[in-house]
């Protein structure tokens, strides 16, 4: 069962993680939870009674990003503090009971209803019961102790995470961009495959792969996103300079052309494989959408707005959209290969919105290689 996961695609994905991103982190948390244990130790005052606490501050303000770190560690010290608050009224009530232990649970678990608490909610219950469970005689001393050691904690992992290896992401959004792109080209190579098979096709995986596009497509969108996240207070910035506004906004392109494709994939199947008379392709017009498709592909896979491959692919498409509108197609039904005609040219017209030339190429060579 071992050998078989890590021979398949999704083995060799999880080993990549493991790896590097995983085993960087653990480094890093482990790390930042031994140097908060040091430092925990030689606080005075009331906190040096409750040194445990820092290495867990470290531990829980740790995060694949640094701006993630931060955000982290800040809503951790907020829930935390929310939480002590909501313990005393509490405590000045009556002495540790059945039923003082639920009423500060409950209204801990209710105010981790708040909004925007992010990573903090967590924590409130787990305050006020500390609090009430283990503050005993001095809830004061207890909760201001327990705040500082997380404090020390939360510093010294957010250091950790800015100083050692802060990770940019910018790979993995360049790599889900080039991935997306490819799969929407081979999607359109693959139907065109099709119309030059015999009816029904032998190979139908190409009518299956709608999800495919989609759940991609959401993932290079999170991959773009933790790309910019990465780059948000991370030293490594300076050096390795990207400008993610142009990921965005190839990303909407690619979205775009991805909805295109899906109708095209849609429209085709049901051609194929559900309704043949009612929306039957034209014989006279099927080497000319065969060519169409072809020619997108290749535009789509060279992503060159301004290329001779762009050109050659408008050209074929015009040449499909003069032949539905000629008098011989016009007396066949054929609206199905109007609509496809339409979402090619749709699709050439969103790739020569872009202004630049092959993308990768817009990307120094150092970027590509960080992860």
């Amino acid at each position: 069962m071992l050998s078989s996961l890590t021979g398949s695609p999704a083995g060799t994905r999880a080993r990549k993680l493991i790896t590097h991103e995983r085993v960087l982190l653990a480094i890093k948390t482990a790390l930042a939870a031994a140097i908060a244990w040091w430092i925990a130790l030689r606080v005075p005052g009331v906190a040096a009674q409750y040194p445990y606490y820092a290495p867990l501050g470290a531990v829980a303000c740790m995060y694949p990003t640094v701006a993630g770190s931060a955000r982290q560690g800040l809503q951790t010290l907020i829930g935390l503090t929310v939480g002590f608050a909501l313990a005393f009224p509490i405590i000045l009530i009556g002495d540790v009971s059945v039923v003082s232990v639920a009423i500060v649970v409950g209204v801990g678990v209710l105010a981790a209803g708040l909004p925007k608490l992010g990573a903090g909610r967590d924590w409130i219950p787990i305050a006020s019961l500390f609090v009430l469970l283990v503050g005993g005689d001095s809830p004061e001393e207890y909760s201001f102790g327990y705040l500082i050691q997380m404090l020390v904690g939360v510093v010294v992992g957010l250091s950790v995470n800015m100083l050692v290896f802060p990770p940019l992401h910018l790979d993995g959004a360049l790599r889900g961009l080039r991935n997306f792109r490819e799969l929407l080209a081979q999607q359109l190579s693959d139907m065109a495959a099709a119309l030059g098979e015999s009816w029904p096709p032998e190979h139908e995986e190409w009518a299956e792969r709608e999800s495919s596009m989609s759940n991609l497509g959401q993932e290079v969108r999170s991959a773009v996103q933790l790309a910019d996240s990465s780059r948000r207070g991370n030293p490594r910035r300076l050096r390795h300079k990207r400008d993610l506004s142009a990921d965005y906004q190839r990303l909407q392109a690619m979205e775009r052309i991805a909805f295109h494709v899906q109708d095209m994939t849609e429209v085709l199947a049901g051609v194929i494989w559900h309704t043949p008379e009612s929306t039957p392709l034209p014989p006279a017009l099927v080497d000319p959408l065969r060519d169409a498709i072809v020619r997108t592909a290749e535009a789509l896979n060279a992503w060159d707005p301004d290329g001779p491959i762009m050109t050659e692919a408008e050209a074929a498409v015009e040449r499909l959209m003069q032949e539905i509108a000629s008098g011989a197609a016009a007396e066949q039904r054929i609206q199905a290969t109007a609509a496809l005609g339409m979402d090619l040219r749709r699709i050439l017209l969103t790739v020569r919105a872009e202004s630049t030339s092959p993308y990768e190429e817009a990307v120094p060579d150092s970027e590509q290689s960080q992860s």
